[in-house]
């Protein structure tokens, strides 16, 4: 049986916390900065717990991790 490959994009957007979670950084945050408000982009600094729903999805494409 052959190693399984990490999916490389997605080992550059998550990061596994000590107790096995998957945490990712929030999207919108690259540009048109200037329609949003303070607060919105404040809040879209802090990484966040990946969807239970996503995350046998993601454990799959991360073998690893």
């Amino acid at each position: 049986m052959p190693k399984m490959k990490t999916s490389r994009a997605a080992a550059k957007r998550f990061k596994v916390t000590g107790t096995g979670k998957l945490k990712r950084n929030k999207a919108y945050k690259r540009h048109i900065l200037t329609k949003k408000t303070t607060k919105n982009k404040r809040n879209l600094r802090k990484a966040v717990m990946t969807d239970a729903t996503n995350v046998k999805n993601m454990k799959k494409i991360l073998p690893y991790v």
